[in-house]
């Protein structure tokens, strides 16, 4: 396949990934608090330990698979986990939402809570079982700045079409206040993730080369144990800057893509359907956005001071969402606001390849799977901070989804705009303060790279 044909196979697992997430994001903790009845207490803690299992399972999973995988030898130590892990993750996928009817979540809230947990704990092992393994066949298959540069354009605009897809399609077929439309619901997108799979097979089949790579590394030195590598990995203060900013910027998309459907259904009083323009404005903005930012990173030529001014265009549009009172306004203002989602998502992959090459080579070895791992779980432990944060305003607003007061209303309003605001620009300025990786830096690994062949 044509270098070209392999990038855009690679970028359809960035929109499986985004289109899963959306998808999740969007509509599980409003199905649990809302259509099966689960408090808001309830809700938050499972989505906490769900966060707190990504601790667990997402470096561990890295480390592990790391070492290889069945067939490595002719498939490489990726390919078959990421197979694997997107088979099993969407049928997983389904179980979240096929809580039994019969269950009533207000009289006896244990089995519907366990039933969330469990779940949810399973699909984001499955989950994490194929995304660490593709996030990191990307800085050792793309090995150039050119070939990362366009690799993250095509992926890009391919990514943002699964993000759309995440929010547009689960709306076209659930209905507020229908409980069993969540499980058709989770059908169609177990199959949408289940036939992309089969497009992505051909980007992330591991070559000749980094197959001989990895067994010549496997020959030459043991790995070191995980908590080793995990220390020598958090030691650099650029990953701890880079994930930390993600942690930021993946909690203020969680908050605005899950208050969404709060806001149609609660704030315009619409149908479900309504979502959908909503989204696809965002959609319009982040397409249009590839192009902007594409030329502005020719002249700064430093994908790490990308992010940081996407972080403060994100925060910027993201404040006026907590304001608004139409349908048509929000489409406009999530049109603008996807400007910043774009550029974000244009420069996270190549910077990230950046910090891994800076890691390799401190450490002489590529030990990708672990560095994935913790950047996994900072941005998945968004998942808590949005549970955290509906939680505590829908508390403090006296949250009734049966009786909404204008109170609870304007928390709503506080969690689609002004809170998610505040995590980019905190995201930003944190990010701005701790990074000190740049283009001369970057430059000099990658000579250093070529002449260690890792």
């Amino acid at each position: 396949m044509a270098k070209k044909g392999i990038m855009v196979s690679y970028g359809m697992g960035k929109f499986i990934a985004e289109f899963l997430t959306g998808a999740f994001g969007s509509i599980v903790f409003m199905f649990y608090e809302t259509e099966v009845g689960l408090s808001g207490a309830y809700a938050a803690l499972a989505t906490i330990i769900y966060s707190v299992w990504n601790a667990v399972n997402d470096p561990i999973i890295g480390y592990i698979t790391n070492k290889g995988a069945p067939f490595s030898k002719r498939l490489g130590r990726r390919f078959p986990w990421i197979i694997l892990g997107l088979v099993l993750s969407s049928v997983a996928f389904i179980l979240i939402f096929s809580v039994p009817t019969s269950w009533d979540a207000k009289s006896r809230p244990l089995p519907v809570f366990f039933w969330m947990v469990i779940t949810i704990c399973l699909y984001d092992g499955l989950y994490s079982l194929w995304e660490v393994n593709y996030q990191s066949i990307y800085p050792d298959k793309f090995r150039s700045q050119k070939e990362r540069t366009a690799t993250a354009a095509v992926g890009t605009g391919i990514g943002v079409l699964g993000i759309a897809s995440g929010f547009i399609i689960p709306p076209l077929f659930f209905s507020y206040g229908d409980r069993a439309s969540y499980a058709l619901c989770a059908l169609v997108i177990a199959l949408i993730a289940g036939l992309a799979t089969l497009l992505v097979s051909f980007g992330v089949f591991e070559t000749k080369e980094m197959i001989n790579r990895f067994t010549l590394q496997q020959h030459h030195e043991q790995a070191p144990p995980f908590f080793s590598q995990m220390r020598r990995a958090l030691r650099s203060r650029n990953l701890l800057a880079f994930v930390l900013l993600l942690f930021f910027y993946q909690s203020g998309c969680m908050l605005m893509t899950a208050s969404i459907n709060y806001v149609v259904k609660y704030v315009l009083a619409a149908k479900s359907s309504q979502a959908t323009p909503i989204f696809a404005g965002m959609l319009g903005g982040t397409l249009i956005s590839i192009l902007l930012w594409t030329r502005v990173a020719k002249k700064l030529k430093n994908n790490q001071r990308m992010l940081i001014l996407c972080s403060f265009v994100l925060a910027f549009f993201a404040l006026p969402l907590s304001f608004l009172g139409s349908a048509t306004s929000y489409m406009v203002a999530m049109g603008l606001w996807g400007l910043g989602f774009g550029g974000f998502w244009t420069f996270m992959s190549p910077a990230m390849a950046d910090v891994i090459d800076s890691l390799v080579v401190d450490q002489k070895r590529r030990d990708d799977g672990v560095v994935l791992g913790i950047r996994a779980f900072f941005m998945r432990f968004s998942y808590a901070s949005q549970a955290i944060v509906f939680f505590v305003v829908h508390k403090l607003t006296g949250f009734d989804p049966i009786a909404i007061s204008d109170q609870a209303i304007w928390g709503i309003r506080l969690h689609m705009g002004v809170i998610p605001a505040l995590f980019f620009l905190a995201g930003g300025l944190l990010f701005l303060k701790m990074n000190r990786l740049g283009p001369a830096q970057v430059e000099e690994n990658r000579l250093l790279l070529s002449q260690l062949d890792i």
